[in-house]
């Protein structure tokens, strides 16, 4: 039987990377064999990818080329990387999958939800995660956290404040239609707040 999947989702600024870096120590530790990965990435050629779609330029990216590049990305990152893992018995923890193409192509960029959900299918070979980590924050907090590291801004991140709140609302609306595998948390406290929350339920689902 296939390892657990699962994915962590949320907008910038939201500690869904720290999150994923606390359950691999957490893993580590219990000698939990597992793969830690992200999206878009996680190949050498999906990471290029990532930099065409992230890069700040003058030329006008439209809805259905971010979605297909996002896709492509996909596709070789799950063929090249988690479906081989999984297979292999390690667990896979992702920095978003999916769900993120859905909340930002979807419900900010305004595509129908008919073609995302097509294209997610097909990308993914039809895989979808066990259990998804959603961390919820205000765009406002999340862009006070991204201030502070002090880095400068990727294309996505320099989306309008009400870009980012729709991306927001998607990924709420996405969790009250598949609860199952969604956990909605509060993004806001310490980490290790937070953590403890993600430890106690990737312990109750898995046994982790």
């Amino acid at each position: 039987m296939p390892a657990p999947f699962v994915t962590f989702e949320g907008i910038e600024g939201s500690g869904k990377t720290t999150q994923v870096r606390m359950l691999s120590e957490h893993l580590k530790a219990k000698g939990i064999a597992h793969v830690v990965t992200r999206e878009p990435g996680g190949t050498p050629l999906a990471d290029e990818i990532r930099f065409l779609l992230l890069s700040p330029r003058e030329e006008t990216v439209f809805p259905e080329t971010e979605l297909l590049l996002y896709e492509a990305a996909r596709a070789q990152h799950v063929r090249s990387v988690i479906l081989p893992a999984l297979s292999s018995g390690r667990a896979v923890l992702c920095d978003r999958f999916f769900d993120a193409t859905s909340a930002y192509q979807e419900f900010a960029r305004g595509l129908d939800r008919e073609s995302v959900d097509r294209f997610n299918l097909f990308a993914s070979a039809g895989l979808a995660p066990n259990l998804t980590f959603y961390l919820d924050v205000d765009p406002e907090e999340g862009f006070i956290r991204l201030r502070g590291r002090g880095t400068r801004p990727d294309r996505i991140e320099s989306e309008k404040m009400e870009f980012h709140r729709k991306v927001r609302q998607g990924y709420l609306t996405m969790t009250s239609r598949a609860p199952e595998r969604f956990i909605l948390l509060n993004g806001a406290p310490p980490p290790n707040e937070v953590f403890r929350l993600v430890r106690e339920a990737a312990e109750a689902r898995f046994g982790w």
